[in-house]
């Protein structure tokens, strides 16, 4: 058994105050916030049962995952039709471009908040060409 799989390995919560697994061997009925909504469930309100953790080797610190009850889980809420027109409002606005005001079918860079046709004429004044 390695150092790092000892210091993740901790059922019973005596060292980190909640039960720790090493990474992907946490028992059958606990599942990350991921999974959960993989299975089209949300923690619904329910603490944190145990957690997940790995070493990393680079650095030493330890990254954690934390896992919930799958028995106690809820069912995800349903979008509702206000919502998902808040949803379609902040799409877009991402692929609109503040410059020239052309909607596009993708998301414009937050790099530089313009589309490319805007970057080029920016960079071209800006250049002198």
């Amino acid at each position: 058994m390695s150092a790092a799989w000892g210091k993740c390995f901790d059922p019973v919560g005596a060292r980190y105050g909640i039960p720790t697994y090493p990474w992907r061997l946490a028992p059958d009925g606990l599942a990350t916030r991921r999974q959960l909504r993989a299975q089209g469930l949300r923690p619904g309100g329910q603490p944190i049962a145990a957690q997940a953790m790995r070493i990393n080797r680079r650095t030493g610190t330890p990254r954690v995952a934390y896992l919930y009850r799958e028995d106690l889980a809820l069912p995800v809420r349903p979008m509702t039709s206000r919502k998902w027109g808040a949803l379609a409002l902040a799409m877009l606005a991402r692929q609109t471009c503040p410059a020239c005001g052309i909607t596009y079918s993708y998301c414009i860079s937050r790099r530089y908040g313009l589309c490319g046709i805007c970057i080029d004429a920016n960079h071209a004044t800006q250049t002198g060409s």
